[in-house]
C-alpha cells in the first residue's frame, strides 16, 4: 500500500520520535490510555458511551429547535493539535441537528484577497446568524498557534493578534452571540498513534497535510505557542474549556454537556445531560503539556 509523504510519518516513528513515546506506543493495547496523568487507564466502553450520547443527542435537537426560535447565535471553537479530535467531536454535535442551521467553518489558506484584509475579516464573515450554530474547525488562532510554529506571520502580527482578540470576542460576546472556546488537548504518544493510524488508513489519509508531518518535529514550539496563547486569551466573557481528549468518546461527551449547560434552552433535562467530568474539561489549569 502507498503511504502518503513517501512514510514519512512512519519513518518519523522509526527514528525521529523520542524513545520513550516509541516504546509506549509499541507496547500499548488498543484501548490504553497513554497519558500517564489522565484519570481513567482505559478507554470508555462502547455501551455506556452510545446510552449516553444518544440521550445528549435528544438534548441538542432541543437546542438547536430553541437557536431557531428565539434567533439565538452560538459560535464554537475548536482548536488542537493535530489529530486531537476536532473533526470527530464537531461530527457528534452536528449529526442530528438541520445542517441548515448548523455548519462547519473549515476555512483553508487565505486567498491573495483574504490575505489583504483585516485579520478577523473573514472569520466575521462565517459567524452565525440569527437562529444559526457556527462550528469553527481551526479558527482565528491559526495566527497565535500554527501560523507562528511555521513562521507564517510576523513577529509583530502575533502581537498585533493578541492585542486584539480579547476586544474581538468581548465584542461578540456583547452583540449577544453565544461563544464556546475548546481547546483539545492530546499527549505525544497518543497525537503519534493517530497520526500513524491515519497513515495507513487509505479512508483517512486524506486528512494528512504536510504540516502534520513537519508538526511531530515541532512538539516543544506548539507546545510553547499554545501555553502562551491560552495565558494571553482565557478571558471572563470568553474563557478557554480545555478538553483532555485521550480518551475521543468522554472528550465528545464533556463537550457536548459544557455547551448544553452553557445554554437556557426550553425544555432543557439537565439529568439528561450529566454532569461535567472536571478533569478532562475544564479551565487551563487542566492543560496538560
Amino acid at each position: 500500500m502507498s503511504l502518503p509523504f513517501d512514510g514519512a510519518i512512519s519513518e518519523f516513528f522509526e527514528t525521529g520520535a523520542p524513545d520513550d513515546i516509541r516504546d509506549k506506543i509499541r507496547t500499548a493495547d488498543k484501548d490504553d490510555i497513554l497519558t500517564p496523568t489522565y484519570p481513567h487507564d482505559e478507554r470508555m466502553g462502547k455501551k455506556a458511551y452510545e446510552r449516553e450520547m444518544e440521550a445528549l443527542q435528544i438534548e441538542l435537537v432541543k437546542m438547536q429547535s430553541w437557536v431557531s426560535d428565539t434567533g439565538a447565535r452560538v459560535t464554537c471553537v475548536f482548536e488542537g493539535r493535530d489529530a486531537a479530535g476536532k473533526g470527530g467531536t464537531i461530527k457528534r454535535f452536528r449529526e442530528n441537528l438541520n445542517p441548515r442551521g448548523a455548519h462547519v467553518v473549515a476555512l483553508s489558506k487565505p486567498t491573495e484577497t483574504e490575505a489583504s484584509e483585516w485579520y478577523f475579516q473573514r472569520y466575521i464573515r462565517r459567524l452565525p446568524a440569527g437562529g444559526e450554530i457556527a462550528f469553527f474547525d481551526r479558527s482565528w488562532y491559526n495566527r497565535a498557534v500554527v501560523e507562528k510554529v511555521f513562521d507564517f506571520c510576523t513577529t509583530k502580527q502575533r502581537q498585533h493578534f493578541f492585542v486584539q482578540v480579547n476586544p474581538f470576542e468581548e465584542m461578540l460576546v456583547d452583540e449577544g452571540i453565544h461563544v464556546f472556546k475548546f481547546w483539545l488537548n492530546v499527549c505525544r504518544a497518543e497525537q503519534l498513534r493517530r497520526i500513524l493510524a491515519r497513515e495507513r488508513d487509505p479512508l483517512k489519509q486524506w486528512k494528512l497535510s504536510w504540516i502534520d508531518v513537519e508538526g511531530l518535529k515541532k512538539w516543544d514550539v506548539y507546545t510553547d505557542a499554545i501555553r502562551e496563547t491560552l495565558d494571553r486569551s482565557h478571558t471572563s466573557h470568553a474563557p478557554w474549556t480545555i478538553v483532555r481528549s485521550d480518551d475521543k468518546k468522554r472528550a465528545r461527551l464533556n463537550a457536548i454537556r459544557t455547551v448544553l449547560h452553557g445554554l437556557d434552552y426550553t425544555n432543557k433535562d439537565p439529568q439528561a445531560i450529566g454532569k461535567i467530568e472536571k478533569e478532562i474539561c475544564g479551565g487551563p489549569d487542566i492543560w496538560d503539556a
